[in-house]
């Protein structure tokens, strides 16, 4: 698959304050990518700087294999920031058809209240009277009106009740599966966990991880087999394997902590214990970013 996004020791600085320090990545086509990070981390200073908004002290990032602030490349681009403002005295339906209006090939005001929800009343609406959720949805509808070909979404579910979030999300994966490129960031971390197919965690400027959710938790955070048995547990045994660090019997069940979980499994077949109600815990996403951004701290 083509890259559509290559950044290459991108970085910026604030007077004395280094925002972020030559990061590089590329993303191709068809990417569902969250870029998560504690406050200040530089993820957000990172987006602006792809999209043209914030010129960068050095490095370069380019979209499409051109610069954000050309016209070809700005139509190809959906964006939704956390801060959604709306020109005032438009109504809802007015101000979409001029952002339809910017775009070679844009979707129909169908395809728009489809995927956005929103409903006729609030196509009428006044763009000062609506409330601030209305606001994230017609934001939502601005960034979708060109029929982009990439979408960036900073933060886009803060104050989003939960029906308006789960909309969003399944609009997403309808979006996906066209083959659009997503970016996000976001504090809700189990939504990057369901939604993304890839996590770049960043942390004091810089990238502290790249990779599929699943592999980020596999390979930092605390893994584990439970189960309940009977039988006398060969503890010494189980305890001296290289994979097991550690092997606890709690509530009537028996935890074995690993890096390995296969190789766990494996070992408890070839001793034929008799075991029930197997359990593999992989950990969770919010281990790994605790864990991660931790050993940043300390390395400091």
């Amino acid at each position: 698959m083509e890259n559509v996004v290559e950044i290459h020791h991108l970085t910026k600085i604030f007077k004395d304050k280094k925002a972020v320090d030559h990061v590089s990545f590329s993303i191709k086509k068809g990417e569902v990518v969250a870029i998560l990070g504690p406050n200040g981390a530089g993820k957000t200073t990172t987006m602006l700087m792809m999209l043209g908004l914030l010129n960068p002290t050095n490095g370069s990032a380019k979209l499409f294999g051109g610069e954000a602030k050309e016209k070809w490349v700005r139509e190809k681009i959906g964006v939704m920031l956390q801060d959604v403002s709306l020109m005032d005295g438009l109504k809802v339906k007015e101000i979409l058809r001029l952002f339809q209006s910017y775009y070679p090939a844009p979707l129909s005001m169908e395809q728009l209240i489809k995927l956005t929800g929103l409903a006729e009343e609030d196509l009428k609406r006044r763009t000062e009277k609506l409330s601030g959720g209305q606001k994230r949805r017609v934001g939502f509808a601005l960034a979708l009106a060109g029929n982009p070909d990439i979408l960036f979404f900073d933060e886009p579910t803060v104050g989003m009740d939960i029906s308006a979030r789960n909309m969003f999300w399944k609009t997403i994966k309808q979006l996906a599966d066209q083959g659009k490129t997503i970016l996000f960031s976001t504090h809700y971390l189990q939504e990057a966990d369901d939604i993304a197919s890839r996590i770049i965690l960043f942390n004091q400027g810089s990238i502290i991880a790249d990779g599929e959710p699943d592999a980020i938790k596999n390979k930092l955070t605390r893994q584990s087999v439970s189960f309940i048995t009977e039988q006398r547990l060969p503890r010494k045994m189980l305890i001296e394997e290289s994979f097991i660090s550690d092997l606890i019997e709690k509530d009537g069940r028996v935890i074995i902590v690993t890096d390995d979980t296969d190789a766990v499994l494996a070992k408890i077949y070839s001793l034929n214990l008799q075991v029930k109600d197997i359990r593999i815990e992989k950990g969770r996403l919010e281990e790994a970013f605790e864990q991660l951004t931790n050993k940043e701290k300390e390395a400091i």
